[in-house]
């Protein structure tokens, strides 16, 4: 069943028109990812379902009931107050039709907010980001939509964060439609794309493989099209400079085809070139690039961050740093590079290395000052790999035409500024990279591109990411910051890390359901009188529970004491686990039994 349907669809702010003629169906249980270029028009079509625009031409019809809830794709900044309060707020702002009562209000909230794993009293201002995310997320869905947009949901989520979040969105939303740059969580949720590209949107029952390898194939076919079409072209034109007479009747027909053929050529918008990206050597640095002797770092009195770290790090080596959000990852990059001194310990740089460096924050980007102004330092031309480049030249390398090299960085997408990072990374002979969180808002074709830059690099390399994808095609080991300050050195992509934690997981669930069995080698007395104790156990503990949820779903409820709240909220989570547990050792004791 259609829950919306775009027919004949323009939307354009100026210059060429982002939507151009477009339909387009959600149905239910789609799990559709939206795809293109930066700067195509994918936030804006979210922002028009969402009602948040309107379009220039034709029209949406919804479903009856329809409800959309949107979540953006930076964080809002304007945003204040507690978890509970950002999303009742939410809620009140998407309510219509049929409206809940303040008790089913208040239910659904708390409902959505126990269920991402918030504190409900939690100031939102001092949330991490990922944190900030699922508050987002929960407002979103306390509204309970028929059509959840995403845009860039994984920004500002840690890898441990973007599964919760592909799990979450797998068992508990029907219909959703989202913009992503991350390829591992777009294979995993999508069953449909949706690609705009140039205007007009392609759409593809497909997984995002079997996408690319028939989109390469489309993209070949035009290009063997519109060569004809130039070639076909030219011709006429030759015809006409080397003497037909345009007077003469038979010869009108031809001019007036030539003339349609130019109008046509004129109207083909063509595909966005990819970005010339080329990193430049320096001199090779020493075989040691970086020697680490049992390095400790805490900020302030606060606990380490890093404690008692050795590593060495050899010429050409490609680290990925991994961890949790403020488990240190930056952190560890600056005591690296020097711009930390640890309290203990050492850090020790081999000879003749050229750094250069990636900052997530950019935060050498001046927002007054012009594209152009920031790359150049206010000069017209910049030396590159040894040859002089103007400026506006070697930002068009980078997808940046002449008027937008001259815009303030004020007004650049989180892409455009990305891009710029990279051309002045990229301008700097280096052996030694430092990249921070590189890959946001990079569209897919750049990324490929800064892959394989990367991978031919002969320099060392140090690259903190949360995408997935890029690390496994990037680097050859990584370092993984775990609790306590420890970091572990692990030779292999994230994948194999992975698929390892995965195996030891298994190997430690196996050993502990060998060694309980073990344990209780005889069915005796006491273990009958277990068994026959536990389904009562279980009932009060059930019943305790229900009891509590329906304490907490009372609309007067979060008017009492945070204290109290919190408490509750403590035992709601003792009493899951005890009833886990008593469970699993309800179905040990019967396969017990059984064996006797």
């Amino acid at each position: 069943m259609a829950l919306l349907s775009m027919h004949n669809i323009s939307l354009s702010f100026g210059g060429d028109k982002l939507l151009d003629s477009i339909d387009l169906n959600i149905e239910v249980g789609d799990h559709a990812c939206l795809i293109g270029r930066n700067g195509t028009g994918k936030s804006s079509l979210l922002k028009l379902l969402n009602g948040d625009y309107s379009p220039d031409e034709g029209d949406i019809r919804y479903a009856k009931d329809f409800k959309a809830a949107y979540l953006p794709q930076d964080i809002p900044t304007n945003l204040s107050g507690t978890i509970i309060d950002i999303v009742r707020d939410g809620l009140q702002q998407k309510s219509s039709g049929n409206q809940h009562s303040a008790t089913e209000s208040e239910q659904i909230i708390g409902k959505v907010i126990s269920h991402l794993s918030l504190e409900p009293y939690d100031d939102f201002k001092t949330l991490s980001g990922g944190q900030k995310r699922r508050a987002l997320l929960a407002r979103a869905l306390a509204c309970e939509p028929d059509l959840l947009l995403l845009d860039e949901p994984t920004n500002h989520l840690d890898i441990e964060s973007i599964c919760w979040m592909e799990d979450y969105l797998l068992r508990h939303v029907k219909t959703f439609l989202f913009v992503t740059h991350d390829r591992s969580f777009l294979r995993r949720i999508s069953n449909r794309i949706i690609d705009l590209d140039r205007g007009n949107l392609a759409q593809w029952n497909c997984n995002y493989d079997d996408f690319l390898r028939r989109k390469a194939d489309l993209m070949h076919d035009e290009e063997i099209r519109n060569k004809a079409f130039d070639k076909k072209m030219a011709k006429e034109e030759a015809r006409i400079r080397q003497g037909i007479k345009a007077r003469r009747t038979r010869d009108e027909g031809r001019v007036r085809a030539l003339m349609q053929m130019r109008d046509e050529r004129k109207q083909r918008r063509n595909k966005t070139g990819n970005a010339n990206l080329n990193l430049i050597d320096a001199e090779l640095s020493g075989r040691k690039a970086i020697t680490v002797k049992n390095i400790t770092f805490a900020y302030n009195n606060e606990a380490p961050l890093i404690k008692e770290f050795s590593t060495r790090i050899i010429r050409g080596d490609k680290i990925g740093i991994v961890g949790s959000n403020g488990s240190g990852k930056t952190t560890l990059l600056n005591l690296l590079i020097g711009k930390l001194e640890p309290k203990e310990g050492e850090v020790i740089h081999g000879t003749k290395l050229e750094i250069a460096y990636f900052d997530q924050h950019r935060a050498i980007l001046d927002d007054n000052a012009t594209v152009a102004e920031t790359l150049g330092n206010g000069l017209d031309t910049l030396t590159v790999n040894g040859q002089p480049r103007h400026v506006i030249s070697y930002l068009q390398d980078f997808l940046f035409t002449p008027d937008r090299a001259k815009s303030p960085i004020k007004v650049l997408s989180g892409g455009e500024r990305n891009r710029l990072m990279l051309a002045i990374l990229f301008a700097k002979p280096s052996n030694l990279l430092i990249m921070d969180e590189p890959t946001n808002d990079l569209d897919t074709e750049t990324l490929e591109l800064l892959e394989e830059q990367l991978m031919n690099y002969k320099g060392t390399v140090l690259l903190v990411s949360h995408d997935r994808a890029f690390l496994d095609n990037v680097v050859t080991s990584l370092l993984v910051l775990e609790e306590a300050g420890r970091i572990i050195d692990y030779i292999g992509s994230y994948t194999d890390l992975s698929d390892f934690k995965n195996q030891q997981q298994k190997i430690t669930k196996k050993n502990v359901k060998k060694n309980s069995v073990t344990k209780t080698k005889a069915f005796g007395f006491n273990q009958k009188r277990e068994l026959k104790a536990l389904p009562k156990q279980i009932e009060k503990l059930e019943q305790e529970q229900t009891d509590l949820h329906n304490s907490m779903a009372d609309p007067e409820y979060f008017k009492t004491s945070p204290k109290k709240i919190a408490l509750d909220t403590e035992r709601e989570k003792e009493i899951t686990a005890e009833l886990e547990k008593s469970y699993d050792r309800w179905a040990e004791l019967e396969e017990l039994q059984a064996i006797i």
